[in-house]
């Protein structure tokens, strides 16, 4: 076929392919025109999907007769008049493409009328071809209505989903410009049925009742709030604590100056954020808003506008990284938390020296004390005596017994605190390791070398991470293909006698996992590794002043929620809810 130029109406529809991929793309260009309009109440009516009608009315400011038929023009807009306007675009809509390209590919119907005009006027589009100007009735602002979407490009047809996926498809939109955009009420209906109705807030109201207007209350009760400044680069909203974690990455939100993006280099920083909380695949959920210079991004870099690029995108990485990092190493034991449950948490972690997780002095494998008791006295009294020495002021409050050798029941001020003893010794210990490895490695020498049998494998997995071990404190070297021999261990680690099989485990782990564990450096892999296979196991009997230590060193701990596989370490039972389960005050 030889060279041709293309009509007009092929080249047209082509645009729209790239800026109106469904219905839903659609309603993302209207709405946007309209926030940029200036208003405040924008109402969405559609039917069948979107595709048979899809109707956005707002109270804008309207376009002016003159213009109607340049606002469905190809590249004609009011939002930009050079390049250098481009550089610094504040709008959400910039390119002059999203009215033109529903015209081609639709029945297009604008209506509007500007504030202090008398009347209001009308202009339609069907299939690219443009009406003519004609006088209509319609309050101040503009209705934009798009018929029987697609109806000229049968190949583009085909593609649309069922009414019911497209549906989603508009509402999740819809969600995602009314949570960028609190001030203004928006209303999606799908026929009679109101499918989101969110009032606009007053500018000293809290954004969180928008949040839970959107996404619902469990949202915000399962989230952490982050704000965070450096220079002209901001950052503020929520993340999901890491127990919130969800299978799939349908609860992520990310703004770039109000708008809505997917951009990777965001979602790298915050998922590396999580890396010490979260495993197998498990996704964070989160609504962050980054805010800096327009200048300083470009937000021209995709045909859907979702998509942008920073011009230092490795600041902007390591700004986001350090933000979220820094607020899910608040998540520890406080008193706010041991209060109200332990997703809570400060923004800023509290100032105090980190304690030294040293090795619990385990009880006696042989003790014959009831498990309910631990191993710390025979005395009927044992328990009372502990609680009567002991302070319940703290977050975590004083240990009062050992559960089926798995669990710490304590008490505060608050009510009953249950702790997984491995989980938080897991943590403890890993923060640990992660502060001794920053810094000079203490370690002591072994009088006789332990040797280690392994396959040759898993030797081989210890062999080419030695430097991670050496790292750690750990002096290994191969004697046979099948023989490791250990002639040093980290002083944190203390004396083991089951120091070859913790080698063995680590090692074991480390083939299974195949790299596709949270931690992303070797080093912090092993070290989880290690801090795992290190903590109180289950059934391991400790004494009160033991639990109590247990206690006072997750206080002191950054991240001491949750474990190293996002699971959570404590929880709470209020003297309200234990009250309830036993019917007192009825």
């Amino acid at each position: 076929m030889p060279i041709r130029v293309l009509a007009g109406e092929l080249i047209d529809q082509i645009a729209a392919g790239e800026v109106i991929e469904r219905p839903a793309s659609a309603v993302k260009e209207i709405v946007e025109n309209a926030l940029d309009a200036g208003a405040q109440r924008i109402e969405i009516d559609i039917e069948r999907g979107g595709v048979g009608l899809l109707r956005v009315r707002d109270d804008g400011a309207g376009i002016a007769a003159p213009e109607l038929p340049l606002a469905i023009a190809r590249h004609a807009t009011s939002k930009i008049a050079s390049l250098d306007d481009l550089e610094a675009v504040g709008t959400l809509g910039f390119r002059g493409e999203a009215l033109p390209s529903i015209g081609s590919v639709a029945k297009l119907r604008i209506v509007s009328r500007p504030a202090g005009t008398a009347q209001a006027q009308e202009i339609s589009v069907e299939g690219g071809q443009v009406g003519t100007l004609r006088p209509a009735a319609h309050p101040t602002g503009t209705t934009v209505e798009v018929r029987d979407l697609f109806y000229n490009v049968p190949a583009r047809r085909k593609f649309v989903r069922s009414d019911a996926t497209e549906t989603g498809h508009i509402l999740r939109w819809v969600e995602r410009l009314a949570l960028s955009r609190p001030d203004v009420a928006f209303r999606l209906r799908n026929g009679a049925r109101v499918l989101l109705d969110a009032p606009a807030l007053a500018p000293d109201e809290d954004a969180a009742r928008r949040v839970d207007a959107v996404l619902g209350a469990e949202f915000l009760e399962r989230a952490l709030p982050v704000r965070h400044a450096a220079g002209p680069v901001a950052i503020e909203g929520w993340i999901g604590a890491p127990t919130a974690a969800r299978a799939q990455p349908d609860a992520q939100y990310w703004f770039v100056n109000g708008r809505h993006v997917r951009d990777r280099l965001l979602m790298s920083a915050v998922r590396l954020g999580y890396r010490d909380v979260l495993y197998h695949g498990r996704h964070p959920t989160y609504l962050l808003n980054l805010s800096l210079d327009p200048r300083l991004v470009d937000v021209n870099a995709h045909p859907a506008k979702l998509e942008v690029r920073f011009r230092d995108s490795r600041q902007i990485h390591d700004f986001v990284f350090r933000a979220i990092e820094r607020t899910l190493a608040a998540s520890q034991p406080s008193a706010a938390s041991a209060a109200h449950g332990a997703t809570a948490a400060a923004i800023e972690a509290p100032e105090h020296p980190f304690a030294t997780p040293l090795p619990l002095p385990f009880a006696p494998a042989s003790s014959t004390l009831p498990a309910v008791a631990g191993a710390w006295s025979a005395s009927p009294w044992a328990v009372a005596e502990a609680v009567s020495t002991g302070s319940a002021t703290e977050p975590l409050g004083t240990a009062i017994a050992q559960l089926h050798g798995i669990y710490i029941l304590a008490q505060n001020a608050a009510g009953l605190i249950l702790v997984d003893m491995h989980a938080a010794h897991e943590r403890v210990l890993y923060e640990a390791y992660k502060r001794q490895m920053a810094q000079e490695v203490a370690s002591q020498g072994l009088l006789a070398p332990i040797t280690v049998p392994l396959k040759a494998h898993e030797a081989d997995a210890v062999i080419a991470a030695s430097e991670e071990w050496s790292a750690l404190g750990f002096a290994i070297e191969r004697l046979a293909p099948e023989s490791l021999a250990v002639r040093r261990v980290p002083a944190l680690l203390g004396a083991r006698t089951d120091l070859a099989e913790l080698l063995r485990e680590v090692a074991r782990d480390a083939m299974n996992e195949g790299g596709s564990r949270h931690f992303e450096e070797p080093g912090f892999r092993l070290l989880g590794n290690l801090a795992c296979r290190s903590a109180i196991h289950a059934h391991r009997r400790l004494s009160l002043p033991e639990m109590n230590a247990l206690l006072r060193q997750m206080e002191a701990t950054e991240r001491a929620d949750q474990c190293n596989h996002g699971r959570p370490t404590w929880t709470r039972l209020s003297l309200a809810e234990l009250d309830q389960l036993f019917l007192r005050g009825r």
